[in-house]
């Protein structure tokens, strides 16, 4: 798959192709099912599959300080559009400018002249354009003018089982839906959307130096990237996952119980979150790491001593054991 940042990246004699277009942030279940049409239509069609989406998310752009929690990195994104199929992951610098362009125009040059879409697959509820004035009704017309199909996607909706409730419930998949899941600490809900475990990505860096080697679970304290969406306090089982970057060995994939929060037994103020690696005894200092959260195992709590807190601390280990089903 190719990887583009802008349009000035588009090779020489590009000739028409299939688009997907948005933010995708989270390629949950619904963005899946849209994504697969267009690389479907693509192959029919002997044509490219490329999906455009933007960075920074536009409402940053459109509202500064209105970024939303952001449930996948593009690095993410990229990878999980490659699993399904597309042929080049183009991100368009959403820039002040950039959301001036009157609807029209923006078809006209960014998906006509440059890119030569030859078919346009976007969701039913697409909108484009100086404050989002292009619907999907436009876009039909402007096809017609131009020479290019759209093929508008339902939104897709399905049953996702809750930690509290194993029959689920049916929901329209949509990134605000799965961040107000993680927001609530419900991780089982938010991979039933996702199709997969939420991720958080970092870097391992110095913790505030509270004793968790000296009370026998060293941590791996996670730097994460800015508005990443992460869970609400309490603790976690989780898979981590050490992604050893130009290395001969391969990533390795371990479990993990995970504290998010301040840790206020310690009189913390600063949310942090930090991993128990079970069973391996390595400092994991300055290397890039991902979190999948799996299933939360309580919230956070304050204790009197630090002799209840370890003890916890134990029974907290042997319960991210059974959620990952990881002997003893």
């Amino acid at each position: 798959m190719q990887r583009w940042r802008g349009l000035e990246q588009l090779p020489g004699g590009w000739g028409r192709c299939v688009v997907t277009i948005g933010v995708f942030d989270g390629v949950h279940r619904g963005h899946q099912q849209l994504i697969q049409h267009a690389v479907r239509r693509a192959r029919q069609l002997d044509l490219p599959c490329v999906l455009m989406t933007f960075d920074p998310h536009p409402s940053e752009v459109v509202r500064p300080g209105s970024h939303p929690a952001q449930l996948t990195t593009l690095r993410r994104r990229a990878e999980l559009a490659e699993q399904l199929g597309v042929d080049v992951f183009c991100v368009l610098p959403f820039t002040r400018e950039v959301s001036r362009i009157p609807a029209e125009e923006f078809v006209h040059e960014m998906l006509v002249e440059r890119l030569h879409a030859a078919e346009i697959v976007v969701g039913e509820n697409f909108t484009f354009g100086h404050k989002a004035a292009g619907n999907i009704a436009l876009l039909a017309e402007l096809g017609e003018r131009f020479g290019f199909d759209v093929a508008p996607d339902s939104l897709v909706s399905g049953r996702v089982r809750r930690a509290d409730d194993a029959d689920g419930t049916s929901v329209t998949f949509s990134s605000t839906y799965i961040r107000s899941c993680i927001d609530a600490g419900d991780v089982v809900a938010a991979a039933s959307a996702l199709g997969r475990w939420h991720r958080l990505e970092g870097i391992v860096v110095r913790g505030a130096g509270r004793g968790g080697k000296e009370l026998g679970f060293p941590t791996a304290n996670l730097s994460t990237p800015p508005y990443a969406a992460i869970p609400a306090d309490g603790v976690y089982a989780c898979w981590f996952t050490h992604r050893r970057r130009g290395a001969a060995e391969p990533s390795r994939t371990l479990p993990a119980a995970v504290s998010v929060g301040s840790n206020p037994t310690f009189s913390g103020t600063e949310r942090t979150v930090e991993a128990y690696v079970l069973d391996v005894d390595a400092d994991f200092y300055g290397e890039h790491v991902d979190l999948d959260f799996v299933r939360r195992l309580r919230a956070m709590e304050r204790f009197d001593s630090v002799e209840e807190l370890v003890r916890q601390m134990h029974e907290d280990v042997a319960e991210t054991r059974r959620a990952l089903g990881v002997a003893g």
